[in-house]
């Protein structure tokens, strides 16, 4: 007897089965995140969009909240797993932006129990794939955004692939930040897959670049280095 289950009909039994959990617990939810379900070529891949307002029906699976902005980040994103969040801070008092971090478990699993020292030196490596996922907490221009990240990579790039800091700013369209707009960098070894405030999508191939973004977020000298703690310690708990 020949199965005809498909890989589409596949995809509409779990779409179902997920609409009817979101309906028995998710109703009337007043800020909801959805986790979207895409087929292509045979691969299925998550992202995750946050829906403020409107009593949505979609349930947010374990949100975690970044304490000092009250911003949520869901539980799962581009098939990652939160590990932890902290609060971007500028001239000592203005929250910027929450950057939260994703990982896979699986690239994890064999560093995770080797402690502290042996998951920051992981998170130095761009090797183990990561989301690093930022929501403006207030608005800010785009030109300032850009010069942000850009002057944050710069010295860490040792003079090398430095056309790559234009390219990162012309993934960015020319329309400013408003409070709640998101960004995400997904680094994979030596390509960073980047979302834009708008949905855009773009990538930029190399290594240099990927490693100096890892130690933005993560170096001795990290932009937010309670967001750090708190990636180590959620790696721990993968």
């Amino acid at each position: 007897m020949t199965n005809s289950t498909t890989p589409s009909s596949l995809l509409l039994l779990a779409s179902s089965r997920y609409t009817n959990l979101c309906l028995l617990l998710g109703f009337g939810l007043t800020t909801s995140y959805a986790i979207g379900i895409t087929e292509t070529d045979n691969t299925n891949t998550t992202s995750c969009s946050a829906r403020k307002g409107g009593g949505g029906d979609v349930l947010m699976l374990e949100p975690h909240k970044e304490t000092s902005s009250g911003i949520l980040f869901p539980h799962l994103c581009n098939a990652m797993t939160f590990v932890g969040c902290g609060v971007r801070v500028k001239y000592g008092f203005v929250k910027v932006y929450a950057v939260g971090t994703y990982m896979d478990p699986v690239a994890m699993s064999a560093i995770k129990t080797q402690g502290p020292a042996a998951i920051e030196k992981a998170l130095l490596n761009p090797a183990y794939p990561r989301t690093i996922r930022i929501v403006m907490n207030r608005g800010l221009s785009i030109e300032k955004y850009t010069a942000a990240i850009v002057d944050a990579l710069s010295p860490r790039m040792g003079g090398e692939d430095m056309d790559k800091l234009d390219e990162f700013k012309k993934l960015n369209p020319p329309v400013d930040l408003i409070e709640g707009a998101e960004m995400e960098m997904t680094i994979r070894g030596n390509t960073m897959l980047y979302k834009n405030s708008v949905g855009g999508v773009g990538q930029i191939e190399s290594v240099v670049f990927c490693r100096a973004l890892c130690d933005v977020y993560y170096g001795a000298d990290s932009v937010s280095l309670g967001h750090k703690e708190q990636v180590i310690k959620g790696v721990q708990k993968l």
